[in-house]
């Protein structure tokens, strides 16, 4: 078994990488395009929930560095996972590449999310 700050690295990086790269630098566009797509969102709100949602997903990278609470980091970020899934499938299907393997990948980062919270320092 790795060790667990190396699990805890990896699960950061993820958080980090869709927070501060994706969402905060905006330099995967089409993730503005997803937001937008959400009903009670207009494109100028979108835009500022989409940078908020990039540093909550900092802020969970953080976290699960720390390890801190790690049953509650985990439950959080499965939640935060369903959720965000389950409105990108139900509103932007369409501008999703790949709704399947989407689904797929997150349900694998899950799992290693929940072991990383099963793990002792």
């Amino acid at each position: 078994m790795p060790p667990v700050l190396l699990i805890r690295a990896a699960i950061a990086l993820v958080w980090f990488y869709e927070g501060l790269w994706c969402k905060v630098l905006g330099r995967v566009p089409n993730q503005a395009g997803i937001v937008e797509q959400v009903p009670f969102l207009g494109p100028r709100v979108s835009h500022l929930f989409l940078i908020t949602l990039g540093l909550v997903e900092c802020a969970l990278g953080f976290w699960v560095l720390a390890g801190w609470q790690p049953w509650w980091a985990a439950l959080a970020q499965t939640v935060l996972l369903v959720t965000m899934n389950s409105i990108g499938v139900t509103f932007a299907r369409r501008l999703i590449h790949d709704p399947p393997g989407m689904l797929v990948k997150n349900f694998s980062f899950v799992v290693l999310i929940w072991v990383a919270a099963s793990l002792h320092n």
